[in-house]
């Protein structure tokens, strides 16, 4: 009896100990924006747009200057999120794809330390074993003709709960087409026109349009956070928001610019993030899952992926980068990389590879099909258009077409034009350019630089197991031609068949 006594406390101590562990760990939330350009808020610069509740998790946390996905698509950007894995690794990099069979996410990582994990919104991954989440509803495209796009009080079982939680918001804004939000604030007549877009009456009226639902999108991210303050969590939640890829207009989604590349990202994280900070440290989407991870206790570069790289590695492909968000280092990666395919692309080209690799001060691009047009939605004459699509008001090959009517000057028009049409290499100096407007690749003084980049560009691709071209033409079959969520997967072993 007395044994039995002393078996009992010590496992209630233990029990309780457990429990407190769970307790104790941080939930987590990420809220994503929707093709949304890194400085179209107030954060990063942006004097128009109002983001008030941005703007105050930015008060409260940190801003990462430097964060980039890898390729400036939907699905290819949440999976790389959701994995740390780079596109092609993964197999999801194609548009509207989904990552190989045995690939575990976030979601894997996460449930075994025993989190609640869920997702409300866009889903945009597959398939499902790779993903384990409790999918809460939402629209996958907001044609503006339902009263709610989201119904965030879905989310609120989950925050309250007993379970530590990792919740992923994916409204739908400010994502084409633009049908939500008050333009009144934002009259085309009196915008001011970015130095990287052309001023035209489209422009202007696609600005108000887009503007006007970032501030909507901006008012779901206060609903998000008071659910959570709602529920006495805000203190032991580490809160994200990042834009994910840029938006539609030129230059921006489907690119490997910054326009579509670069992404805001703020990170809320009372007693281990001082608020009011920000970090020039160079970061990547790959690099989230493993940082969120440390931040939990784990160590990521134990962790096995469920595939691995073409030197055999099982790990991720990021690092984590938790040391610059709580102040104690202030670098983290020399290069970011990234990567495009216009295969399955609404009027897309039909084989447009594109790679390119970041330095801080240059840029390198390499179009490994540089002999054909770069086509999408943009450059369209028409196009049989979803049906989320149909009522838009300014269907987007309109805005590409207003660019060319309306270059100011000569110089603009070939770059507005270059948009189609571009050499096989590129390079910029994002000290001086940081559009990218203004190509070196050819210009004298810049060869080593280009050679070096293109180099490691190469080690990169090599150990993607990315073929270029040949990688280029699976991309159609990583992706749900059947439109039911069916997926047909596709494999094979990387090999080092580089295409340059």
């Amino acid at each position: 009896m007395k044994y039995l006594f002393l078996i009992t406390i010590l496992f209630t101590l233990f029990s309780c100990e457990s429990n407190y562990q769970k307790n104790n760990l941080p939930n987590i939330l990420i809220f994503l924006g929707d093709d949304m350009n890194w400085n179209d808020c107030e954060p990063y610069g942006n004097r128009i747009i109002k983001t008030p509740n941005i703007q105050k998790l930015a008060n409260e946390g940190i801003c990462l200057d430097n964060m980039f996905t890898s390729t400036a698509m939907c699905a290819p950007t949440r999976q790389q999120l959701m994995t740390g894995l780079y596109p092609i690794r993964s197999g999801g990099f194609p548009n509207h794809s989904i990552v190989y069979d045995g690939v575990k996410s976030f979601a894997n990582h996460f449930r075994d330390i025993g989190y609640e994990i869920a997702l409300i919104g866009k889903k945009h991954y597959g398939p499902a074993e790779s993903f384990p989440i409790n999918y809460l509803g939402g629209l996958q495209h907001d044609d503006g003709k339902e009263e709610n796009d989201i119904f965030l009080d879905k989310i609120k079982p989950i925050v309250s709960g007993d379970k530590p939680f990792f919740l992923i918001v994916a409204q739908n804004q400010p994502h084409t087409p633009w049908n939500r939000g008050d333009t009144n604030n934002y009259p085309p007549e009196s915008l001011e026109i970015p130095e990287y877009m052309v001023n035209s009456d489209l422009t202007r009226k696609g600005l108000s349009s887009y503007y006007g639902e970032i501030t909507y999108m901006d008012s779901l991210l206060g609903r998000t956070l008071k659910i959570i303050n709602d529920s006495e969590k805000t203190q032991n939640t580490i809160s994200i928001f990042t834009s994910e890829q840029g938006y539609i207009f030129p230059f921006g989604k489907w690119t490997c610019y910054d326009l579509g590349l670069k992404t805001a990202f703020i990170v809320r994280w009372p007693g281990k993030i001082k608020p009011k900070t920000r970090s020039n440290a160079t970061t990547q989407y790959v690099d989230v899952i493993p940082t969120l991870l440390e931040a939990v206790g784990k160590n990521p570069q134990e962790m096995n992926v469920g595939i691995s790289d073409y030197d055999g590695n099982f790990g991720f492909d990021g690092k984590s980068f938790l040391d610059v968000l709580i102040g104690a280092k202030d670098e983290h990666r020399d290069y970011t990389f990234g990567v495009h395919t216009t295969r399955g692309i609404i009027n897309g080209s039909e084989s447009y590879p594109i790679r390119s690799i970041r330095s801080k001060k240059y840029k390198y691009i390499l179009n490994l099909n540089h002999n054909q047009l770069f086509n999408n939605i943009l450059t369209a004459e028409d196009y049989d258009r979803p049906s989320f699509l149909r009522d838009e008001m300014i269907p987007p090959m309109f805005i590409y077409r207003s660019w060319i009517k309306n270059a100011k000057d000569k110089h603009e028009l070939e770059w507005v034009k270059s948009y189609q049409k571009r050499p096989n290499e590129e390079l910029y100096d994002l000290e001086k350019d940081p559009f990218e407007k203004n190509n070196i690749a050819n210009q004298p003084g810049y060869n080593d630089v280009k050679k070096d980049l293109k180099e490691k560009l190469k080690i990169w691709m090599k150990q993607q197991g990315d073929k270029g071209i040949e990688t280029e033409m699976t991309a159609i079959s990583r992706q749900d031609r059947r439109g039911k969520g069916v997926w047909r997967p596709y494999q094979t072993k990387p090999n080092q068949n580089t295409n340059f």
